[in-house]
Formats: structure tokens, sequence, C-alpha cells
């Protein structure tokens, strides 16, 4: 009785195995493995059922799924036969021999912890020793702390890498070897990828996450501006005062659509997804100048992280000097009644017409000073529950996946938000204190003891309930959209 597998390997394929010199041992192990990943046996394997096997196996990582299908795809029939996935596999393969000898230097057929971090030293990726240690344990199965030919197949067979900088960057962003996707710190990028325009094709990604992350939350940031400067304004709009004259969330929200229709949830929205460009490009621009400076004569040198937090908090201020007029531009459209400005422009005009240049800068000092806390609790508690996921889970797999990111940013942000939000709630209502009625021309300090007297030290929290509700909605659509952006643009 026939091998069963064989109904998937045409005898014209071992004909030519068995006269053109190919493996028949290789062969065969593609042979099962398509029998395994071909699950409703129809003889193709599709997206779905490379998914579902790769998830069952702990091995799925953010639609790799699709690029292997796209890259084996010859036919354009959106699955692989047995033929297609077998030259998708050796041409991999070949791929990652040759990226195995080149980590491989001392050619002994092995990699070790030294040649990881020297390969990775010479693509611009600094690691240390503990870092190349998991990197070498969730590849090393048999616990020889060295990688052999086979455990390196392995492991990246179905991870559709193509060079060395791949490799470079699958580690740098899996290990966290970075500060890559966090909000206050800019990513790293190598000399490579700058000179790809890599850099650039990112950063689209990201500005495009940001948009449409802020857009989907801009309700909850508008009802919280609103709760913010509440206490001013305590009768705004009938609908939206709650008890004691004070906006309450869901009343505030009733009270806006009533006002303007479903529309004016996303007042100053507009110029709040606009500024993001800007802003992004000049944090990187910055971070990029100062991280020289930093670095002095060092050049090529890597920064530690207390260094990286520094040049990464000095630029998020240069670049919240460069875009802070539309800081305060989005928080008077935010409050703004039907009518009560024709536009951007007009907001812009009436503002330096009744209120002078200097308006445009009111609430900048709490602004940059928030920067410092949230940038540094942020990244820290961020930090520290990768590594912990990492040190329990690293070994059996590199890739935390979007749950655990997410809910590692989710966390960080939220302790971020927790410990800057006083400083956002004075800066928010300098901003709109000229434009509201009867409301005290405070300065910082000035704000911070009318709010302690009128309302307590809880006063500083005011709106806080909306922008955590906003928290893990942000976190989300940002990742799932960068992520999609990122491949689209081939910045993956």
């Amino acid at each position: 009785m026939g091998d069963p597998l064989n109904r998937h390997w045409p005898a014209w394929t071992r004909a030519r195995c068995q006269n053109n010199g190919v493996d028949p041992g290789r062969e065969k192990r593609y042979a099962e493995l398509f029998e395994q990943l071909d699950l409703n046996k129809d003889g193709r394997i599709d997206v779905y059922e490379l998914r579902t096997w790769m998830t069952a196996r702990g091995h799925s990582k953010s639609a790799v799924e699709e690029q292997i299908v796209r890259e084996g795809d010859t036919n354009k029939d959106g699955q692989l036969d047995f033929e297609e996935f077998t030259r998708y596999l050796r041409a991999h393969e070949k791929a990652l021999r040759l990226m195995f000898r080149s980590l491989d230097r001392n050619n002994d057929g092995e990699i070790d912890m030294a040649e990881i971090q020297q390969s990775l030293q010479n693509l611009g990726v600094e690691v240390s020793k503990a870092q190349a240690a998991r990197i070498m344990k969730s590849i090393d199965k048999d616990g020889t702390m060295t990688i052999d030919w086979n455990e390196w197949r392995d492991h990246f067979l179905f991870n559709p890498i193509h060079n060395m900088e791949d490799i470079a960057r699958y580690w740098k962003h899996s290990f966290m070897l970075d500060i890559g996707e966090n909000l206050v710190v800019p990513d790293d990028f190598t000399e490579e990828e700058k000179q790809s325009g890599a850099v650039w094709r990112h950063l689209m990604a990201g500005a495009m996450a940001g948009s449409v992350s802020r857009t989907g939350t801009a309700p909850l940031d508008r009802v919280k501006v609103f709760l913010q400067c509440s206490v001013d304004v305590p009768q705004v709009y009938g609908a939206g005062a709650g008890a004691g004259g004070r906006m309450r969330l869901w009343s505030g929200l009733r009270g806006m659509v009533g006002e303007g229709g479903a529309a004016a949830l996303w007042r100053g929205n507009g110029i709040n997804v606009l500024k993001i460009a800007p802003e992004t490009a000049i944090k990187f621009m910055a971070y990029e100048q100062i991280k020289k400076m930093i670095r002095g004569s060092k050049e090529g040198a890597s920064l530690r992280l207390q260094e990286r937090f520094l040049a990464g908090s000095l630029a998020g201020a240069t670049a919240q000097t460069a875009i802070y007029p539309l800081e305060v531009l989005k928080t008077r459209l935010t409050l703004r009644k039907t009518g009560q400005y024709s536009g951007l422009t007009d907001c812009a005009w009436q503002i330096l017409q009744k209120e002078g240049v200097g308006a445009f800068y009111k609430g900048y000092l709490p602004n940059v000073l928030g920067i410092i806390p949230y940038a540094g609790i942020d990244l820290a508690v961020y930090e520290t529950l990768k590594n912990a996921w990492l040190l329990q889970y690293g070994e059996s797999s590199p890739d935390p996946g979007v749950l655990v990111l997410v809910g590692c940013g989710t966390l960080s942000s939220t302790c971020g938000q927790v410990a800057s939000y006083p400083l956002a709630l004075i800066r928010t209502r300098m901003q709109a204190q000229a434009s509201l009625v009867g409301s005290p021309q405070l300065s910082m300090l000035g704000q911070l003891k009318f709010i302690v007297s009128q309302e307590g030290v809880q006063g500083l929290y005011r709106g806080i309930v909306p922008n955590f509700l906003k928290v893990v909605p942000a976190v989300s659509l940002s990742y799932v959209v960068y992520e999609n952006m990122r491949r689209a643009l081939g910045a993956s």
C-alpha cells in the first residue's frame, strides 16, 4: 500500500526530484507539511488554512500568512497548490541558508550569541548579552545555546524574511530591542532603513494610524474637553449640564448632538488629524539631530535607554513648540458652538484680532512639563511589561502578538496619563479661558490653586473617565491600521 502523502506529490514531481538531484527527504517533508496545512483536503492551501495551522502552533504573526500566499501564488488564484507551495519553500530555504551562513561568522555550522551580537551591530542594532540570549533561547530547541541549520530553518520557515536586514528588523521589533511603537519616543532606524526610504513609509503608516485612531475616538475626546472646562462654562448646552452644573459623560454627548447634530461630536477633529503629519516629521528629525548631539564624537555608537528617553522627550518638546498653535486652535474649535467660527482660518483670525499672537501659546508651559512624566512612566511601564512577558514566554515564542502589545500599550498609556493628567487639564483650561465668558485669566500656578480651592484635588482629574475609555479603542485602532498600512506601503 502506497504512502498516503503521495496523493499530493505528483509523479512528475517525484521523477524530477530523482533526476535533478533534489533532496528526497526535503521534498517528503514538504509533502507532509502540505498534508497538514490542507485542512479541507482539496489539494490547495489558502490564507485561512495557513493561519489556522500557524495559530494552533503559536506561530501566527500579524498577516504573514497573506504575504506567504501572495509570494508563492504564481497563477494568482489566491491559493497555493503543491507545486507553488514547494517552489516557495525551496526559494525561501535558499534565502535562509544564505542568512545562516552570513551569521555563522566562524563557519562552524552553528550560530552563537557573540555572532548574533556582532552581526546585528554591523547592521546598526545594538543588543546586550541578555537580549542575545533571549533571541538564542527562542530558536535553540536542544538547549545547547547554539543554533544549528535545522533549528534556524524550522524557526523561520513560515516567516517571509528575505535578507539580513529583515532578520535585524524582526529581532529588533519582536524582542523590543528598541522603543519602537511607543507613542512618545520615536523609533530608531538602521542606516539601511533610512537610505531605502523605509523610515518615511513607517512614519506615513504611523500618521495614517493616528488619523484613524483620533477620528474613531473623537467624540470621547470632545466630551473630555468639555468636562475639563465644565466648571467655567456650567451651562454650555442645556441638555449637557449635570448635577451642580457639571457636564457628565452621557448627558454631555446628548447635549452636543442636540445642539449641532451627530457631526458636532467630531468638532475639532479635522485639525487634530491635520497636525499629526508635521508633528511626526518634526519629532523624528529633531530626534535624529538630538541623538547625534548626545553621541558627540562617538559616531555610530548606540544610545542607552535613558539617553534615548532624553532624546525622545526633547524631540517631543521641539515638535510641540512648532505645532502648539494648532493645539490651541483644536481646543477652541472643539469648544465652539454652531456658527461661532466659519472654519480654521476664521478661528485663528478671531484669536489674533481679539487676543494677540501670545494667545496661540497659552498653556504651553504645562503642556511641555507634562511630556516628562507621561513619557517616563509610559516608557518604563511599557518596557517592564514587555520584558516580563518575554522572560516568561520568550523561549517558546519571540513575538508577543497583538493582544500582548495592545495590553502593554493600554496599561502603560493609562499610567502615564494618571501622572500627567493634571498638567493636561491645566493646559486645556489655559487654552480655552479667553473664550469662556466670565473665566479668570490665570497662569499655570493660578489655575492649579483655583481648581484645588474650588473643586479639591479630585478636580485635577475632571474628564479623565472619557480619557480612559478611549485608550483601548485608540491603541487597538492604531495598531491594526499601522500594521496594515505598513504592509501596504512595503515597510514591513
